[in-house]
């Protein structure tokens, strides 16, 4: 085998979904399993519908994935430049090619007459109405056209678009990695445009002369350009050159499986569907990305990389490294594979606790900047150690933790209700009492000691635990007593019992 040259071709239309991302990954996998270049080009000649910032969000995303690319923009190589749009000259050279060996041709119709064209068809009972071996000997081209009108037309000025001939009677075969032979008719096929008359070519013409040029051996993209292969498969042959080996991805299905997984559906069910998080330049609309959800990029990956691959075993765990290693295009299927939020979250879960604490500690730190809370990085992976089981997301973090930071403004009514009775303040202030006299402040010995105080005064263990949680952290939550005690220190735990006692003591009970 040459060597293995796959490319992500994504275009700027705005932000990038997961299931750009998977073909992302899978075209990586594929060309680091077989020693190969991964290329990114994008794909902007449909100048009409670039966004603004769209080409940053996925250079960015493919940065956070650690999706790292051989050759593309911002990064070079032998086939620059890897932008479409400043490529443009090249496409005109291989349209005239086209042109000149019968294989495609000019057409002149204005926008009324296609519409007229596609009135008539409907009128006679046609389903899809198209410009095709059909109906092209009823339009303005220069098929139905002599030489010297069409250069008249061309010399005028006159806007033309360039489309090619398909076959009027010919089976034509697609053979995918995924799917096998996939077979269709020339007659379900239209003249699609090549060139179009603001002089850029159309993503099939551009597509294939780039993956031509730029050696691409294998083309590895989503299902729902499975229906342009063929188009594409007779361009090859058109121009005379080896197409490369097809693969189409199965669609990411929404979690019921009903459909494509889109936007919306994650705007609905409260999940993201984009790597990151993307503000819409037009409306200020801002959708959810998984790094600012909290997700880690390494439990994103080996989430993605389910959704369609499997590796033939049980295992679920695995390293970019292991990815590789274990990546077969032939183990991905056909179907379309649901996207399972809970599952997405079990990924991220293993993941947080596979980090050291140090490590997470510095996510926690991160979120502790953002409200402007200063921590020391020892005390801050302390608190993570005793609180990461509790943790799903990054965020968790501080939802599990904030209390090791900044005193509880308020107490939980319903906690009150059932755990603050007439005799606690003076029980409370008996163990502070007790607590204060501790030379031992580990967790170890602060759990000896008020096991002690509860046997000692015949109290109810769940009475007194509720109790203390509730003045340390305002509710019922977090973790073990005694190790929040211990890492609050004496002197904040002391205050916090006397300070419940000021706020609590007063309620009518």
């Amino acid at each position: 085998m040459n060597e293995v040259r796959v490319r992500f071709a994504p275009s700027p239309t705005g932000p990038l979904h997961i299931g750009g991302v998977r073909t992302a990954l899978y075209n990586y996998l594929f060309a680091r399993k077989h020693g190969g270049k991964f290329l990114l080009r994008i794909e902007d000649t449909d100048q009409t519908r670039y966004v603004p910032g769209a080409e940053d969000y996925i250079i960015e995303s493919l940065k956070w994935c650690g999706i790292a690319y051989d050759e593309g923009v911002g990064v070079g190589g032998p086939h620059s430049p890897y932008r479409q749009s400043e490529r443009k000259e090249l496409y005109r050279e291989f349209a005239d090619v086209l042109i000149n060996t019968g294989k495609a041709y000019y057409a002149f119709d204005t926008p009324e007459e296609l519409e007229a064209m596609r009135e008539r068809l409907k009128a006679r009972g046609v389903a899809t109405p198209q410009y095709d071996a059909f109906t092209r000997g009823e339009m303005v081209n220069s098929l139905t056209l002599s030489k010297e009108e069409t250069e008249k037309r061309l010399n005028s000025g006159e806007p033309f678009v360039i489309r090619i001939l398909i076959p009027e009677n010919e089976e034509i075969q697609v053979d995918d990695i995924i799917r096998g032979e996939v077979k269709v008719h020339s007659s379900r096929l239209d003249d699609k445009v090549l060139f179009k008359s603001d002089g850029m070519p159309t993503y099939h013409l551009a597509n294939i002369v780039d993956d031509h040029l730029m050696e691409i051996t294998h083309v590895i993209r989503g299902e729902e350009w499975l229906p342009s292969a063929p188009l594409h498969v007779l361009l090859y042959r058109y121009l005379g050159w080896e197409a490369p080996q097809f693969a189409h991805l199965p669609l990411l299905l929404k979690p019921d499986g009903n459909g494509k997984l889109s936007k919306r559906d994650g705007d609905r069910l409260g999940f993201p569907v984009f790597p990151l998080r993307w503000t819409d330049p037009f409306s200020n609309e801002v959708s959810s990305g998984y790094r600012e959800s909290g997700y880690l990029p390494e439990a994103f990956i080996n989430m993605l990389a389910f959704l369609g691959w499997n590796p033939g075993t049980e295992q679920e765990i695995f390293s970019m490294e292991q990815l590789v290693d274990a990546f077969s295009i032939e183990r991905v299927g056909k179907s379309g594979s649901k996207f399972d939020p809970e599952k997405a979250k079990w990924f991220n879960h293993h993941y947080i606790k596979e980090l050291t604490d140090e490590n997470l500690s510095t996510h926690l730190i991160d979120i502790l900047k953002e409200k402007g809370i200063s921590a020391d990085k020892s005390y801050a992976s302390e608190v993570c150690r005793i609180t990461r089981e509790r943790v799903v997301l990054l965020p968790d973090l501080w939802n599990q933790s904030w209390f090791f930071f900044t005193e509880p403004e308020s107490y939980d009514e319903k906690v009150v209700q059932k755990f603050w009775k007439p005799e606690t303040p003076a029980l409370l202030r008996q163990l502070a009492a007790v607590l204060d006299a501790a030379a031992d402040f580990s967790a170890e010995s602060v759990e000896t000691i008020v096991k002690a105080f509860i046997h000692d005064n015949e109290l109810g263990m769940g009475q007194v635990m509720n109790t203390l949680r509730l003045v340390l952290v305002g509710g019922s939550f977090g973790p073990g007593v005694a190790a929040i005690i211990a890492l609050l220190g004496k002197t904040e735990t002391l205050r916090r019992i006397e300070k419940a006692i000021q706020s609590l003591d007063n309620l009518a009970i």
